[in-house]
């Protein structure tokens, strides 16, 4: 690391753009006139709120109201767990509606009965995929946040296999609901309500192993995330009410199921959970 002290204004510019160019994503704190020029070249210009000239806020793209470095460091750390918690929210939401899309799509091809109605398909957006999606927004700082290199400045939101998990997480998620449905109309279940439900409840595990890329929950904890546990917990309770309530039993077109339906329902559910937590077994073990 180099460390350049009493530099002229020139100096600091050439500074910043030698940075730039070599791919880096700069950043700028100064407080005086001759820190404009690079307080507004920078990818990120700051300037001092107490101590800092008015040339050097106008020219900056953000004001250090308190004069504290690390306020800086505070904010880099929020922007990061806003970062994280946002391809969380992607990741969920688009595996969950690429399931959808397979589950729909393929089932024709295999000879199968539509899986899905519309009404489910619809609860399914709105109350299984949207709450605890949102819930994810909640999530707290993974303990090596501040640890990792930045991000290359045009990396992809895809990156770092978030487009593979969608991909291969939709595909498993489809095969064992088909496969629920296979095996329920071969057994005289009440194959709609169970394929209905093991879709639904996927999804639930599928949230809460995609709290971490790089931890698994038992370490992360049931409790961190309390708005988490209370959207999965009223989900899975709206759900068994559309399966058990008289009156949702109409509007979905739903049976009650019996408790070897319920038990195995469940027990497909938690195949995705235990998938993706073997998933960072995997990046753990071979990849980082």
């Amino acid at each position: 690391m180099s460390v350049y002290a009493r530099v002229a204004p020139e100096q600091k510019l050439r500074i910043v753009q030698a940075l730039q160019q070599k791919g880096h994503y700069a950043a700028m704190t100064g407080d005086g006139v001759n820190d404009a020029p690079s307080l507004k070249a920078a990818n990120i210009g700051i300037a001092m709120g107490i101590t800092g000239t008015d040339v050097s806020k106008e020219a900056s793209h953000m004001i250090l109201l308190d004069d504290n470095f690390s306020t800086i460091v505070k904010a880099v750390k929020e922007g990061r767990r806003i970062y994280d918690n946002i391809r969380k929210f992607i990741k969920y939401i688009l595996t969950c509606n690429t399931a959808e899309i397979w589950v729909v799509g393929i089932a024709p091809f295999l000879g199968f009965a539509n899986p899905l109605l519309p009404i489910h398909i619809l609860w399914i957006n709105l109350v299984t995929d949207g709450i605890p999606a949102l819930a994810l927004a909640g999530e707290k700082p993974e303990l090596d946040l501040m640890k990792r290199p930045p991000r290359p400045p045009k990396q992809s939101l895809f990156a770092e296999g978030v487009g593979y998990h969608i991909i291969w997480v939709g595909i498993l998620m489809a095969a064992v609901t088909l496969f629920t449905q296979y095996w329920a109309t071969q057994n005289g279940w009440h194959w709609q309500t169970l394929v209905f439900s093991v879709l639904a409840f996927s999804q639930l595990g599928h949230v809460m192993a995609v709290r971490s890329d790089r931890t698994f929950l038992f370490r992360q904890g049931l409790l961190s995330n309390y708005p988490l546990l209370l959207a999965v917990g009223g989900t899975l309770v709206l759900q068994l009410g559309v399966i058990y309530l008289p009156f949702m039993n109409e509007i979905f077109h739903t049976e009650p199921l019996n408790l070897k339906e319920l038990l195995f329902c469940g027990g497909m559910g938690l195949i995705v959970f235990h998938a993706v937590e073997l998933e960072k077994w995997v990046r753990i073990r071979f990849i980082n």
